[in-house]
């Protein structure tokens, strides 16, 4: 009798355990590559086509002041699966930090990780620790093998930070399918035959992460009508609108997985980018410049947290938010507190509350490039590079630039000059000085990395 009582104990104390796990919300990320702050209709975009993401956010919060850590692909995904600056974790580009011609470069840069160092414990590997089922589908860029970092699946990730081609083949990204399938549609028909495998008796994180809409700018045919007489505000590349409407259109075909599945009511969904829009590719107006570049067109993203019954829907918030924070956020969703020490904020009851401490409200946000990268344009005032060695803080309406060549300083109120273009650093030096001043304990703080060493091929354009 006792035996089977014992028996009976266990079972119940399983069944509630399993029932348990299973009502924790899932947990799904989707971060588009190279998506622009403007590249979506709630962000104000009248060209590009985005009924299925307008419609989702709409369920939620809409972050107009959401920012990536970095200004491209392989930094801002570190930043955002570690929650850590790119300080800690030595990722600050893709590939080699000196880009370009060395005789432009005056200093010799730091040099960049490209493989994320195992001993920092990412997202997925807390999250599978506590119970959740996790995979990656799509872009992952952090090193050849995604299964070594936490995930239980790979919808083809690997260290290749765009295809090389969207269709078939697609060269660099191992992934079978009909051979006349556009890369994305593949990538979401395999998420959802995954989610579809998924057993209800626990919680699941999805880290959707699509290739599109980075380069290869590849057109989707069967959209191109949708845009044959439209643009606005040099929002004009077609080509590139139909892979946002594409991406858009895939998306609802995840969300309505959701559904059938009888779980979208009890997932947690970020939505964002991981930098800029490709200037050139896209217009971020009246944003400055955009993909690599740390004004803000290169670093602010369309942001939105979806939690049916939990957030408030039709919400819009200025709070500046990064995509550090998302790491501290799901800890508190997935109710986890045994996890490492992280340099984001949680914004859970924020979330929640709609009402933001001093810590949320008063905190500087930092970015620290001490690498070159080629592409200069108009926009960022520089022929030859997008980023040159330095470092930016935003604390509340005031953001400050400082460059390690010529140590010049930049100045800017985003409150009445959201576009950058007018330096208020001589008029507004005890602000300089604040600023500066932050600056330099943070990155004692961080151990930054200086940037000091001269280049000796490099050679004066300025004589």
């Amino acid at each position: 009798m006792t035996k089977n009582l014992s028996i009976i104990l266990l079972f119940l104390f399983c069944s509630t355990l399993l029932n348990a796990q299973s009502k924790r919300p899932n947990i799904l990320i989707i971060n588009i590559d190279d998506m622009g702050w403007k590249d979506a209709g709630f962000m104000g975009s009248k060209f590009y086509e985005t009924p299925v993401i307008d419609a989702l956010v709409k369920q939620g919060v809409v972050f107009t002041n959401g920012y990536a850590a970095a200004s491209n692909c392989a930094p801002s995904r570190a930043c955002l699966l570690t929650g850590l600056w790119p300080t800690r974790h030595g990722i600050y580009t893709v590939g080699t930090s000196a880009r370009g011609n060395s005789r432009d470069r005056k200093l010799i840069p730091v040099k960049n990780i490209e493989t994320l160092d195992p001993r920092f414990k990412i997202l997925p590997q807390v999250l599978k620790e506590n119970g959740y089922a996790t995979c990656i589908a799509g872009k992952w860029h952090m090193s050849d093998d995604p299964l070594q970092y936490g995930f239980d699946v790979n919808i083809g990730g690997s260290h290749a930070g765009s295809p090389g081609s969207y269709y078939p083949p697609y060269k660099n990204v191992k992934l079978e399918g009909p051979n006349t399938k556009y890369l994305p549609d593949l990538i979401v028909d395999k998420t959802v035959d995954y989610l579809k495998s998924l057993k209800n008796d626990k919680p699941f994180f999805l880290y959707y992460a699509s290739y599109a809409v980075h380069t290869p700018i590849q057109k989707v045919d069967s959209l191109m009508y949708k845009f044959a007489n439209k643009g606005d505000e040099g929002q004009t590349n077609k080509a590139y609108a139909t892979m946002v409407n594409n991406e858009d259109r895939n998306i609802g075909v995840l969300v309505k997985a959701l559904e059938e599945k009888g779980v979208l009511e009890n997932t947690f969904i970020i939505f964002t980018s991981d930098n800029g829009g490709l200037n050139g590719v896209t217009h971020q107006h009246p944003l400055r410049a955009g993909k690599g570049s740390y004004f803000e067109g290169g670093t602010r993203v369309p942001l939105a947290f979806i939690w049916k019954d939990k957030i408030k829907p039709g919400k819009t918030s200025d709070l500046p938010v990064t995509n550090l924070d998302f790491y501290p956020t799901l800890m508190d969703v997935a109710g986890i507190t045994n996890y490492p020490q992280v340099d984001g904020e949680s914004v859970y009851n924020y979330l929640l509350t709609q009402k933001a401490g001093e810590t949320l409200i008063d905190r500087p946000l930092y970015w620290y490039f001490p690498i070159y990268l080629e592409g200069g344009n108009k926009e960022t005032n520089d022929p030859i590079f997008r980023t040159r060695p330095g470092e930016t803080i935003r604390k509340g309406d005031w953001k400050l630039h400082h460059y390690f060549e010529d140590n010049s300083v930049q100045l800017y109120n985003l409150k009445t000059d959201l576009g950058e273009k007018f330096n208020l650093a001589a008029k507004k030096a005890d602000k300089v000085k604040e600023l500066m001043t932050l600056m330099q304990i943070w990155k004692s703080k961080t151990y930054a990395p200086p940037v000091t060493d001269l280049n000796k091929d490099y050679i004066r354009t300025d004589k």
